[in-house]
């Protein structure tokens, strides 16, 4: 659902509200750019693309009609399809570096430093498991917080669909992680 006070500023800045628009860039740029980098696993890209959302929604927030879900869906919506544009013409494939977006703290304790890494690679490495539906639909829910129908809106898809995705992806995220539990289904 839409907050109203959300509601306002996106009205103002369709009306050319110069600082509702800078309100809407500061509110967003964080969690857009750490969906950029999540997907792309570049630094440099992620911040381009980043600005490249942002000029997008500037061209079309004339058009924008809330329907009921947050703005920043419909900017998700718009980061997802400038990803999907980037790998169609790059023809790579996904990767998610978690270990350099999360922030771990500086903490100088060696053993949490190196726990901490063995936790994201086998994290890595059981994501990378899923097929891209699913590793979308788990990223967004779960490693950047959207909520069920933030998330269909993002990707195009119905919420009974994120939630099948999200069932099946946590499914085998938990035997991607539990290898024990692979050799006894």
């Amino acid at each position: 659902m839409i907050d109203s006070s959300e509601a306002n500023l996106v009205a103002r800045a369709q009306g050319g509200e110069v600082n509702a628009i800078g309100a809407l860039y500061d509110q967003h740029r964080e969690s857009i750019f750490r969906y950029l980098w999540l997907r792309l696993g570049d630094q440099q890209l992620a911040e381009d693309l980043t600005g490249d959302v942002f000029m997008r929604m500037l061209d079309a927030l004339p058009r924008y009609q809330a329907s009921g879900s947050p703005f920043r869906a419909w900017l998700y919506r718009i980061a997802h399809n400038l990803v999907v544009d980037h790998f169609r013409r790059a023809n790579h494939h996904l990767t998610i570096p978690i270990d350099e977006i999360e922030d771990h703290g500086a903490d100088d304790d060696p053993s949490f430093t190196i726990e901490q890494t063995l936790l994201t690679e086998r994290l890595n490495d059981a994501l990378a498991q899923l097929d891209q539906n699913q590793r979308e639909a788990v990223t967004l829910r779960f490693l950047l917080g959207l909520s069920l129908q933030e998330t269909a809106r993002a990707l195009g898809k119905s919420e009974a669909a994120i939630k099948s995705l999200q069932h099946r992806g946590l499914g085998a995220l938990r035997r991607a992680l539990n290898p024990v539990e692979k050799q006894i289904t």
